[in-house]
């Protein structure tokens, strides 16, 4: 059985396929440039890869240890034919995933014994934070799990509005305590109101503040101890949400959230409009969190699992 086939439909393969389409195309038409006329993997076609994957937002940092791992396997093999190429990046690539704590998995399955399993979701304003969350509880929904959101994000009237109609659409219940109320106080009744009405799963939204105010993201510590307050362990995941377009940007994003709050994982969105995608693999890389959810499409269900080895057979499907 392929892993295709164990894990995905059809229908998900084709659209992370698509939603990798714009990173592909500029990356192995560039790849097959630098090899054009070559025979083996020699220094120059090294230093034309490095390029290509720096180009592709995977990072210097997490570039170094790609080129070095293929470096190594060359220099152990002796020789290298640029027709392997592929295959060794793709095998590099899903072993640097698995260092990182990145694990495969099937579904939304809640962990055992953790019930309502609580979910903090930060991140900025404009990287689809709010869609994430809906399209999340409709997973949850789907598989059974009753969810109820909360909106921590009390500063923009906006997102209590957004977060209503989305739980209004996916039928998860809902809870609020209005404009400028403190988001400590609706992580902590979030969590009451979870217990209480015997949900499985609580996804609480915080503001989408800019990464460069410190003293605001100070507030995430004071969110995050509130919830525990009220149910011990929790939150039992802190979700930092991305956007893929921004490229770089995001791992300065990801820089700032990891310093201000313990990340536990991160969802990646809007893969399907960049040709950025390899910033997929140098974030997780960096920062050691794990990479749980991809945006692949506008979609309610196009909210993927990330799963290393299907994301990288994609990235190097032809």
């Amino acid at each position: 059985m392929s892993f295709f086939k164990k894990f995905f439909s059809k229908k998900k393969e084709e659209e992370l396929d698509q939603s990798l389409e714009k990173t592909k195309q500029g990356f192995f038409e560039k790849i097959s440039k630098a090899v054009a006329g070559k025979s083996t993997v020699d220094i120059e076609v090294l230093d034309e890869v490095e390029q290509l994957l720096i180009t592709s937002d995977v990072g210097l940092e997490t570039t170094i240890k790609i080129i070095d791992r293929i470096e190594a396997r060359v220099a152990r093999d002796k020789y290298v034919s640029t027709a392997d190429l592929d295959e060794i990046m793709r095998d590099e690539i899903v072993q640097l995933l698995e260092e990182n704590n990145t694990q495969d998995i099937e579904d939304y399955t809640i962990p055992q014994g953790k019930k309502p399993y609580v979910l903090l979701v930060v991140g900025v304003n404009g990287v689809g934070k709010t869609t994430t969350i809906g399209k999340l509880a409709y997973q949850y929904q789907q598989k059974g799990y009753k969810t109820v959101i909360g909106a921590g994000d009390t500063f923009r009237a906006a997102a209590v509005d957004q977060l209503k109609i989305w739980s209004e659409r996916v039928g998860c219940h809902f809870f609020s305590k209005g404009m400028y109320t403190d988001p400590a106080a609706v992580a902590y009744e979030t969590v009451n109101y979870a217990i209480e009405n015997d949900c499985d799963v609580a996804i609480i939204d915080t503001a989408g503040r800019l990464h460069t105010k410190i003293n605001l993201m100070n507030e995430l510590t004071k969110i995050k101890r509130s919830a525990g307050k009220r149910l011990e362990g929790a939150p039992h995941d802190v979700m930092l949400v991305l956007d893929a377009t921004t490229g770089q940007n995001a791992i300065e994003q990801a820089t700032r959230f990891t310093e201000a709050t313990d990340v536990s994982s991160l969802a990646l969105t809007k893969l399907d409009g960049t040709a950025k995608g390899g910033v997929a693999i140098g974030i997780s890389d960096q920062f050691k969190v794990p990479i749980k959810y991809i945006g692949v499409g506008e979609g309610i269900e196009q909210l993927q699992v990330f799963n290393k080895r299907a994301f990288v057979e994609s990235m190097f499907k032809k």
